[in-house]
């Protein structure tokens, strides 16, 4: 697998600031306000058995500033404020990432309607013209205020139909109710229509911060409670026969979608167990949502062990490379694909890039 490049010039954005994972106060600043060169640096290219490949990250972070001042929501990391984008290709360049597609966590899950409208359209327009600016690096997934979820509907119809966007984003809970709530419904009628890939990052689990059992040491707020919101919110979407009632969704779970790939057969045992417990939905097994088309992860799971365990538990067709970018749980996700165990050159390939480039619409 031979992997050699050079760096591929870009024009730079304003407005934007990176964030993410609720790691904000952890990420190291950037203080230079002059746009940066890097005449020198080269682009890593990924070839598999003598093909190059065109990989894709499905989760790396960003913010709108403007869009954060509607609700007055404080600028969680000033120091990533960035006036271009060439700080942010030069570490895509390193690593081997050819595009980002870029999130948005959801802080405006509270605001009230006219704001949460006002809000989303400044923030999805400003996503596209962050895009538009190096269109061969970013692609984007639009933003909703799921709080209002015919708003919610309407927005992602005009983000999709009239911005040109390929996806969309949405946190793990919504102000406290569950995705699988059916009052969300015509949201996911609306992602289903529109065949969006709907990307899923976790605001953590904050109603057991009150009780300390997530204080100390290790940050267990985003350690554990982060992939725990994602291992819930799939489980409700499971159970509660959201998958079911809806099963054109595609949905992409961040952080290899928490711990329940790895330990999805207990949600299958408990269909027996107690069956008493369980309602008429899920049609099928629990496992069988992880495979059958309707799921997708991310590779942020860190080992090849850990990868190679999730592909077995999911299939190699529903992962894709994700980065969690600018934050530095990884550098390393191309050579994680790389060297995991048990694949071949087109599973690579899929993994790399090709899966989210059919999911996103993004040229091969």
């Amino acid at each position: 697998m031979a992997l050699s490049g050079d760096l591929v010039p870009s024009s730079p954005a304003n407005g934007i600031v990176f964030t993410g994972c609720a790691m904000q106060s952890a990420a190291a600043p950037v203080t230079t306000s002059q746009p940066h060169t890097h005449a020198h640096a080269r682009r890593r290219e990924v070839v598999v058995n003598g093909k190059r490949v065109k990989t894709i990250d499905v989760h790396a972070h960003c913010a709108v500033p403007a869009a954060m001042a509607v609700i007055k929501h404080p600028l969680e990391a000033p120091g990533l404020l960035m006036t271009d984008t060439s700080v942010r290709i030069a570490a895509m360049d390193a690593q081997g990432i050819d595009v980002e597609a870029l999130s948005i966590n959801p802080y405006w899950y509270r605001a009230e309607r006219d704001a949460a409208a006002q809000l989303i359209k400044v923030q999805n327009e400003t996503l596209v013209e962050f895009c538009a600016a190096n269109p061969e690096r970013f692609v984007a997934f639009a933003t909703a205020a799921l709080q209002h979820p015919d708003l919610a509907a309407e927005q992602v119809e005009y983000a999709v139909k009239k911005l040109g966007f390929r996806g969309v984003g949405v946190g793990g809970s919504v102000a406290g109710e569950e995705l699988a709530n059916p009052r969300f419904h015509p949201f996911w009628a609306k992602c289903e229509e529109l065949g969006v890939l709907v990307f899923m990052h976790p605001l953590g689990t904050r109603e057991l911060e009150p009780s300390g059992r997530l204080g100390g040491s290790g940050l267990l707020t985003n350690t554990i409670g982060n992939p725990l919101e994602t291992t819930i919110a799939l489980s409700h979407l499971i159970f509660e026969g959201t998958l079911d009632r809806f099963p054109g969704l595609k949905i992409c779970a961040a952080h290899g979608g928490g711990f329940l790939p790895s330990y999805a057969n207990r949600s299958d045992a408990v269909r027996h167990v107690f069956p008493d417990r369980v309602g008429p939905l899920p049609k099928k097994k629990p496992t069988a949502y992880l495979k059958d088309g309707q799921l997708f992860f991310d590779t942020i799971v860190f080992t090849p062990e850990a990868l190679r365990h999730l592909i077995a538990e999911t299939g190699p067709g529903q992962i894709m490379i994700g980065t969690d970018y600018p934050f530095p749980w990884t550098s390393t996700e191309v050579d994680l694909v790389l060297n995991t165990p048990g694949l071949n050159d087109e599973q690579r390939i899929a993994i790399l890039g090709g899966t989210a480039a059919r999911l996103l619409g993004i040229a091969p």
